[in-house]
């Protein structure tokens, strides 16, 4: 059911590094994870850029929308000095980058399409077919490296399944709904992803049965992290990488 590492890094670096750069891939590496969770939205002229907010002001100084933005535009940014000084000038990563940073650090991703209102096919199918492209080989061989495609869009993952059919994708619930079976066998998918706030003993038992595997965000406490593991669920992330290890909480 769940094939995959357990415990993933949040975004890169989790609370110690600005979320979705290198720097926080890197610094999530050197807390011995070799597994991520990270974000990826659509800049204007269509190519996919790594960022969690569909605008502009928390964690990149300027105002707008992502997609108000071509990629080289948002590239320019910088996407470190609101987290830290030592950060200053950490750039914006393209997609296409930190895929290729992953691969040349065996960094395991679940990557999370996160597209902005009204671009939800398009994000999907983009990302869904850049990522086959950059995994041809290993998704031929069936190899564990290809990454899993995560979303709270419905219509992202249906435009990812139909642009690749044989990356694997996973549905992404706050609340999981009464259909939530219903929706995973439309989506073909292989996970629920979900809240750990609104996950039950009963819930869990429930999805691990249906032969689905369960993944919680984002679990920071390690005696939560523990409780979930007795629950059954297959795998988390979590920001506190130095508190919840790549084996589980330190």
């Amino acid at each position: 059911m769940w094939t995959y590492p357990r415990f993933l890094a949040h975004r890169g670096g989790g609370k110690l590094a600005p979320e979705n750069t290198i720097a926080a891939l890197q610094c999530g590496l050197d807390h011995g994870f070799h597994a991520v969770e990270f974000d990826v939205m659509l800049a204007r002229d269509g190519v996919p850029v790594v960022m969690h907010d569909p605008y502009l002001g928390r964690t990149i100084a300027g105002s707008g929308n992502v997609f108000d933005y071509d990629a080289a535009e948002l590239v320019a940014m910088d996407a470190g000095s609101w987290f830290g000084a030592q950060f200053k000038g950490e750039p914006v990563p393209l997609f296409t980058q930190f895929v290729a940073f992953c691969q040349a650090h065996g960094i395991w991703m679940n990557i999370e399409i996160k597209p902005a209102p009204g671009f939800e096919a398009e994000t999907g199918r983009v990302v869904a077919a850049l990522t086959r492209a950059m995994f041809g080989l290993e998704i031929a061989r069936d190899d564990p490296v290809v990454p899993l495609l995560s979303s709270f869009s419905v219509v992202a993952l249906a435009a990812a399944r139909q642009a690749a059919p044989d990356v694997p994708r996973a549905l992404l619930l706050d609340v999981v709904p009464a259909d939530w079976r219903e929706q995973a066998i439309a989506l073909d998918a292989v996970a629920i992803h979900t809240n750990q706030k609104n996950l039950t003993p009963a819930l869990a038992r429930q999805i691990k049965a249906a032969g689905l595997g369960l993944f919680c965000y984002t679990v920071n406490d390690p005696g939560r992290a523990r409780e979930l593991v007795e629950w059954g669920v297959d795998a988390m992330c979590t920001d506190r990488i130095d508190l919840i290890g790549p084996a589980g909480p330190r």
